[in-house]
């Protein structure tokens, strides 16, 4: 293409350019019309508002009761429940704790019995230590105290709560655990 011949492309490609924008703006303004009139068609309904209710305060009448949340509604309690301690509870709770009393029932092992004297003794393995024990002693968290000692297991009775929160009497057995070769 010669020189001449490409500025005339020019040429008539801005003439075509200008034309098409001329085109558009009429467009816009028929499309600014109809924004207009719809505009004005529309009608927004906003439903009546009701007036705010009036409000009355309540005296707070509470101040001068005991805080359910206070120390001192804690030691009323503790003091009835005291003394409404069930006699079962009330012995264990007036004597020195034995070593064996620490650990739960589930973490001992009876391994062994043997009689001393005409007295049975067994062996219980508590976190790898032995620990010999004897009809009397206590064992266990919830204030258990050996009943019997047989040669296969011990019997121990227990001071449990039940569901109701009552203090009760319960009768556990530890049995002999062979070793497994």
């Amino acid at each position: 293409m010669t020189r001449p011949a490409r500025s005339t492309a020019a040429v008539t490609l801005v003439a075509l350019a200008l034309g098409g924008l001329a085109g558009c703006a009429g467009d816009l303004e028929e499309l600014q019309v109809w924004t207009e009139a719809k505009r004005r068609e529309a009608r927004p309904s906003v439903p009546k508002l009701d007036p705010p209710k009036k409000f009355d305060p309540e005296p707070y009448t509470s101040a001068q009761v005991v805080d359910p949340f206070s120390a001192q509604k804690l030691v009323v309690a503790l003091k009835q429940e005291v003394r409404q301690l069930n006699p079962l509870l009330a012995s264990e709770l007036n004597r020195r704790k034995e070593p064996l009393e620490a650990y739960p029932l589930d973490n001992m092992l009876m391994v062994g019995s043997f009689a001393r004297g005409g007295r049975p003794f067994a062996l219980l393995r508590v976190d790898n230590l032995l620990y010999q024990v004897k009809v009397g002693d206590y064992l266990g968290q919830n204030y258990g105290r050996i009943t019997r000692i047989g040669e296969t297991d011990l019997s121990l009775r227990e001071v449990v709560q039940d569901a109701a929160g009552e203090w009760t009497e319960r009768i556990s057995t530890l049995q002999l655990q062979e070793k497994s070769r």
